[in-house]
């Protein structure tokens, strides 16, 4: 076991703010690195120690890992968080990491390398039988071969990039003459975003729900489940409200997917947190894996909230070699929660709305909580994800959540800029929503 002294946060916002107070509750010392457009960030006044790593734009700073190392050798820091985004999944980071001798918060190299590539996480997951939707290996095909075994899947069909992530690097097909150009452009795209144009094709499911499994594995082989969330409000991709229990699922559902993600990740040895995310056709009532995400999510509140487990502070500790004192008896699920992420953005075309917060108020009152990193003052940069707040409501069921959150929404004033606070009060107060009969597609149908 190792004592980390000093953790430097590799990244922003408020998962900088919160794997910070994690560390302080754990007497861990925190370096904080920023750009030069966050010198005013809450997470740098909150820090022991700040270090500007470069200017504003993300492969300047964020994503520069020279700099990065740098701040970590000139501070002292024995440990590195990476939050979630930016370098949080990169094996190269985690690599460069542990060959100067610093500790990475996160799981081990070979994880991140197998899981982060979608078609070779999708191998293991079938080979740890775990089920997956059977894919079309396009870079291994001619044009003419994907043409038929598109065809024979039957359209429509979703063209998804393998180093993808995030919501990107992905696009449905309904019709067969826009394939070839769809993968064409995709592969432009992954090889640009992702330094990878591998590229494969999987069968769209028409009513889906995203159900993710949030999981916890220590180096001694523990690995334990922290129940569900489900992720189907989404636009474009990327999660807007994420709750958990999933009220479309059944219990034997539910066991079914846990113990699935449990086997995918002794297969890999996982020790870290980590989420397994599946696609749910409600039709057949069958579930398929999609992707293992290796670091912590930006809904992980949601599970905090539902089980009183400190995901952060686990995953530090698993860091610094300490066994899990948890079992799985001990996790107990209580209520339910929902989390409503707050965008700076135009409510109408949703474009980002950077700007001067000119007052800043929080809800408050049983079961809110609130992460964020904004303040009265404070400026939101153009550069960087438009999130500025997460509002995590817990009630002891659904229906009092949505009134909870309701109150909760109608009290929160971000006063400057434009904000989607407004689309989650439509969004609570819909009927598809309050009576449960919706799939990923609610957002572009409504909207």
């Amino acid at each position: 076991m190792k004592k980390f002294k000093k953790v430097l946060i590799a990244n922003r916002g408020e998962i900088a703010v919160r794997v910070l107070r994690s560390c302080k509750e754990l007497g861990i010392q925190t370096v904080c690195v920023h750009s030069t457009e966050d010198e005013n960030s809450l997470h740098v006044k909150l820090a022991d120690e700040s270090v500007c790593i470069g200017p504003a734009r993300s492969s300047q700073s964020y994503l520069n890992i020279p700099s990065i190392m740098s701040a970590a050798e000139i501070t002292g820091a024995d440990a590195i968080h990476p939050g979630y985004g930016f370098l949080s999944e990169n094996s190269d980071f985690a690599k460069m990491i542990d060959q100067c001798g610093i500790s990475f918060i996160g799981p081990n190299i070979d994880c991140l390398q197998k899981m982060g590539d979608k078609i070779e996480s999708k191998k293991i997951a079938q080979a740890a039988n775990v089920p997956t939707l059977d894919p079309i290996y396009v870079n291994d095909l001619t044009e003419e071969e994907i043409l038929v075994s598109a065809k024979e899947m039957g359209y429509p069909v979703l063209i998804k990039a393998s180093a993808g992530g995030g919501g990107r690097g992905m696009k449905r097909i309904d019709k067969e003459e826009d394939l070839l150009q769809s993968i064409f452009l995709l592969k432009k795209e992954s090889q640009s975003a992702f330094g990878n144009d591998t590229l494969f094709i999987e069968k769209y499911v028409v009513n889906p729900r995203h159900i993710e499994i949030q999981i916890l594995a220590d180096n001694f082989g523990n690995i334990l489940h922290l129940g569900e969330r489900d992720c189907t409000i989404q636009r474009r991709f990327q999660k807007v409200i994420e709750e958990s229990p999933s009220m479309c699922i059944t219990e034997e559902v539910r066991k079914e997917m846990c113990d699935a993600s449990i086997r995918l990740a002794k297969a890999v040895n996982y020790n870290s947190v980590g989420t397994v995310e599946y696609l749910f056709d409600q039709d057949t009532q069958k579930f398929y894996f999609m992707e293992m995400n290796t670091r912590i999510q930006v809904e992980h509140p949601v599970t905090e909230q539902r089980t009183g487990v400190d995901l952060i502070s686990q995953q530090i500790q698993v860091a610094m070699g300490i066994e899990l004192k948890l079992a799985q008896k001990d996790i107990e699920f209580k209520g339910h929660v929902i989390e409503y992420r707050i965008n700076a953005e135009n409510p109408v075309t949703s474009m980002p709305s950077p700007g001067l917060i000119t007052h800043y108020h929080r809800p408050g009152g049983i079961g809110v909580r609130v992460d964020d990193f904004i303040y009265t003052g404070y400026t939101v940069s153009p550069y960087y994800d438009s999130m500025v707040s997460k509002i995590i409501i817990t009630a002891k069921d659904r229906d009092e959540c949505i009134v909870r959150s309701l109150r909760a929404l109608n009290e929160t004033v971000v006063g400057g800029i434009e904000t989607n606070i407004n689309l989650h009060k439509e969004i609570l107060n819909s009927k598809a929503f309050k009576e449960n009969s919706y799939n990923t597609n609610f957002l572009a149908e409504k909207c």
